[in-house]
């Protein structure tokens, strides 16, 4: 990534490399003229609805983020403006593996689908776009409460368990909201996607850690409500950039719970409005349900319960030794005593060594290419594990450089061989390598023989912690599973282009003051070549009803407005939504001193 811009931003500059795979550059000139007239539109209607439901004040929110009612925000903005709260933003396409989003978080960086809407999902889009993304969750950002509960979500999430199920369940979801977002698709394909995303999601077996937590974070920061059970306001970001739920979700057909940890039971469904909401009293709160969540993961837990969780996810996992030598690769097994206490753990294929998450100099995965096992526990007959050892207690042990030494552990394995060398890290031993090794099993299975090599020996009376990824990821060139499924990228034909020119001029007209006598011909043409356009006429209308000219073309307006609502269902609640705002304004006071 040598081209990789920071904007400037002390967060985005901070980001790792693996982290940086997954940004694309906005290319701000791609917004369409229509493209900023469905930002304009929503970002209207949000305003004129979320000022009452909103939890926090939704423009100076909007401000200290850097964006407005009129524009499409370009991220060197947003980037000025999140800096001053510590915060940074960058644009990746579409949806991204759920680790990575957690980890972006953790970095306290928001992530923003670089794409807008169509105008025919303006209400709401199953795919993440930047209405969603800079609408939904900037504005809350700058809420202090708020802001640490994110990024220390962020920092648990990203050391989840997922299961291989998860990675599937993700790209379906993917593929169906690409598929949904795409000017040309079949009826057919979408509905084969949804079937297909049905059948992942419910045959999913035990929910994985990042499955619960994606639960929670739904019910949070997705579709939050704070206050009271009989008078919540909106902080999720789902129902603040979606215009149609953010009403509906207040009714009381929409059942309000209290958010605790139970919230982790109910599944939720992305295409579908949410049968239930939860509220919590304080942004506290959500930190403490959190917190007890988090005490129950692989991370927190080690054991043997955590190893099968990474075994389970079939993807590369870090063991952490209580000496602190961590071991990141693909489990694939793992030896257990009579009760149930890890005996040793292996990994295949690529493996790699480190403390405090730097990786050990010459135990990368170009050495440890064909995976890597050790034993876990004490040696039989001491009374302190051998991490503990002193130099001296390794000498009276017979651990010494150069010489033979046997290691007997309480599990039975043997490990004889000559010590070539001695990690001690921290003042703990993490690492003994041996030359000329044997290792066995007390049932005579043979671990290890001296023909393949040196035998690098992980120290640790326990495995204290499991986490999801590699523990240094950037030298472990950790390449995540970036989804080959693309969003799709709009070609417009020369009548849509002709539509945009007239968009276009209308966002002039109204932004220079000048030129309302073209106003009357634009909506010619509109009802001659565009008749499926309900927006453009919208604007027209905003014009002439607040300048107070043209009373005949007003009315002209407000007659075909009325007559496309009434015909075109799709458009029925967009039309009158548009006209209660025109006829309700947003004035630039009120926004001023929101």
């Amino acid at each position: 990534m040598s081209d990789f811009n920071d904007f400037g931003n002390a967060q985005v500059a901070k980001l790792p490399r693996h982290l940086k795979q997954f940004i694309v550059a906005q290319n701000y000139e791609k917004y369409t003229p229509i493209d900023q007239a469905v930002w304009r539109y929503v970002m209207r209607q949000n305003y004129s609805y979320l000022k009452n439901v909103a939890y926090y004040p939704y423009i100076k929110g909007l401000q200290r983020a850097g964006l407005s009612i009129e524009y499409i925000p370009d991220l060197q903005t947003m980037n000025d403006n999140l800096g001053k709260i510590g915060w940074g933003a960058v644009t990746v396409d579409g949806f991204i593996p759920p680790a990575a989003f957690m980890e972006y978080q953790a970095y306290r960086v928001l992530v923003i689908a670089a794409d807008i809407r169509q105008i025919n999902h303006i209400e709401y889009t199953p795919a993440p776009d930047i209405i969603h993304e800079s609408a939904g969750h900037a504005p809350i950002i700058a809420d202090t409460d708020y802001n640490n509960y994110l990024s220390y979500f962020g920092s648990i999430g990203a050391k989840a368990m997922f299961s291989a199920k998860d990675f599937e369940l993700y790209e379906a979801i993917r593929k169906l909201s690409i598929l949904k977002e795409a000017a040309d698709a079949k009826e057919s394909d979408i509905a084969k996607a949804e079937k297909e995303l049905r059948y992942i999601s419910e045959n999913m077996g035990e929910p994985s850690e990042m499955a619960l937590l994606g639960r929670l974070h739904w019910w949070t920061v997705e579709y939050g409500l704070i206050g009271t059970l009989e008078d919540p306001k909106i902080y999720g970001a789902g129902l603040l950039s979606s215009i149609g739920e953010s009403a509906t979700c207040m009714q009381s057909d929409v059942e309000k719970l209290w958010y605790n940890i139970d919230t982790l039971n109910y599944q939720y469904d992305i295409t579908k409005p949410q049968p239930q909401l939860f509220v919590t009293e304080t942004f506290q709160n959500l930190i403490n349900v959190l917190e007890e969540f988090a005490n129950t993961m692989a991370f927190r837990r080690g054991g043997t319960e955590s190893i099968m969780k990474a075994i389970a996810c079939k993807n590369v996992a870090t063991a952490v030794y209580s000496s602190g030598l961590q071991v990141s690769g693909i489990f694939t097994d793992i030896g257990v005593n009579t009760d149930d206490a890890l005996t040793f753990i292996k990994t295949t294929g690529v493996s790699a060594l480190a403390f405090a998450n730097k990786q050990l100099s010459g135990h990368g995965k170009e050495y440890h290419t064909d995976g890597f096992s050790s034993p876990v526990g004490k040696l039989k007959n001491s009374s302190k594990p051998l991490e503990n050892y002193t130099t001296d207690e390794l000498k009276t042990a017979g651990i010494v450089t150069g010489e033979k030494a046997e290691l007997v552990f309480e599990s039975g394995i043997k490990v004889s061989g000559q010590v070539k060398e001695i990690t001690i890290k921290d003042e703990k031993v993490i690492l003994i390598a041996f030359t000329d090794c044997t290792v066995t099993e007390n049932n005579g299975n043979y671990l290890f023989k001296p023909e393949w090599g040196i035998y690098d020996m992980a120290i640790g009376e326990k495995i204290v912690s499991v986490f999801n990824g590699a523990a240094d990821k950037d030298a472990f060139e950790e390449i995540t599973l970036i989804s080959q499924a693309k969003t799709h990228k709009h070609n417009y034909d020369e009548k849509t282009l002709q539509l945009h020119k007239l968009y276009k001029t209308v966002r002039e007209i109204r932004k220079s003051g000048e030129g309302f006598d073209q106003l009357a011909g634009i909506f010619e043409e509109l009802k001659g070549k565009h008749r499926q356009d309900w927006l453009c006429a919208l604007e027209i209308l905003e014009i002439v009803f607040h300048k107070k000219l043209y009373h005949q073309l007003e009315k002209e307006l407000m007659v075909y407005l009325e007559i496309k609502a009434g015909k075109e269902a799709d458009h029925t609640k967009l039309i009158h939504d548009g006209l209660h705002v025109i006829k309700n304004p947003v004035s630039q006071l009120i926004i001023e001193n929101d």
